[in-house]
């Protein structure tokens, strides 16, 4: 997994970029003891900055198990580590704080994670 390699896919894909035209948001990452801040900006990935933090400024996070990140985020992942929401569902991934721009533009953060895919098949 690496999120430092979110803003060139991402930033590169017009879909994603029209999709996300009114997002603007910063999330926190975390995978286990491994953390990442995410600044979005009207659709942009403007920054990915890697932790760890003291007193991070977020405006909502995602907070996964590692085990099921790292499936997560295989090339073709298994039943259950497929969807952010599978993921939530099974206890694996945890989102607190505003959850408006999360839910407001929940395909686009689904296709954004997914995108690593790509990235991992690509390292």
């Amino acid at each position: 997994m690496r999120p430092e390699a979110l803003p060139a896919v991402v930033n590169a894909d017009p879909v994603l970029r029209r999709w996300g035209r009114n997002l603007t948001t910063t999330l926190l990452l975390e995978v286990g003891s491994q953390s990442w801040l995410l600044r979005i900006h009207d659709g942009v990935m403007a920054e990915v900055r890697g932790g760890p933090f003291v007193m991070p400024s977020w405006i909502f996070a995602l907070r996964a198990d590692p085990a099921a990140w790292a499936e997560f985020v295989q090339p073709e992942p298994p039943p259950g580590r497929h969807d952010l929401f599978a993921l939530i569902r099974h206890g694996k991934l945890h989102v607190e704080g505003d959850l408006h721009p999360f839910m407001s533009h929940l395909l686009w953060f689904k296709s954004a994670f997914a995108a690593l895919r790509r990235t991992e098949i690509a390292a």
